[in-house]
């Protein structure tokens, strides 16, 4: 599984590219930022990260985006920054037909450190030991990213094969429970031998 990670922001989106599964070793592919200038106008700058996360769609082709779920803080404008940059990385992974997926940052520390409350050196410095990596990624937007992807390749690939399994089941149980209630009132059930085949 190839997972484009997503730590949204309208100053510095951070992405990263991951490839693994659950119990085999991990690859980093890419990271980086996707910047826009504070001085820009809003418009243009969600312009430039679509245009950033494209490239990187582009390049890596993954079969996942995530992303990380907007959580409420004080600061408002950060917020709407945030959901904004969300909202396009959410954009540009549907039009492609990828799937989008999001995690909590409690979520994705507890899946790469094993604490829900871990810092973000702590998130770092886990990061750059699961990857092999020579030195940590910077910003911490990118190891945030790369995190994302860790998490969902870990957490998240579990859930995605257990609803495969069930949308593939549920067809056909949906087609025969039908049969038994589509005869009349009052008339007569068949008998057992005429249900087998």
């Amino acid at each position: 599984m190839r997972v484009l990670g997503v730590d949204p922001g309208l100053t510095r989106c951070g992405v990263g590219v991951v490839d693994g599964a659950p119990g085999r070793p991990l690859r980093m592919l890419g990271v980086g930022v996707v910047r826009t200038p504070a001085e820009e106008e809003v418009p243009r700058r969600l312009l430039a990260i679509e245009d950033g996360l494209e490239r990187w769609l582009d390049e890596h082709r993954p079969d996942i985006v995530a992303i990380e779920r907007v959580f409420a803080q004080h600061n408002v404008s950060t917020v709407m920054g945030t959901a904004q940059a969300s909202a396009v990385a959410m954009l540009c992974a549907t039009r492609r037909g990828l799937p989008v997926v999001l995690h909590t940052p409690s979520e994705v520390k507890a899946a790469v450190t094993g604490s829900g409350r871990a810092d973000k050196a702590q998130v770092t410095a886990m990061v750059t030991r699961l990857l092999r990596l020579a030195e940590p990624p910077k910003p911490a937007d990118a190891a945030d990213a790369l995190a994302l992807a860790i998490c969902h390749i870990w957490r998240g690939s579990a859930g995605d094969k257990l609803a495969a399994a069930l949308a593939r089941s549920t067809p056909s149980a949906t087609r025969t429970a039908p049969a038994a209630r589509t005869a009349p009132p009052g008339t007569a059930r068949p008998s057992r031998k005429e249900y087998r085949p």
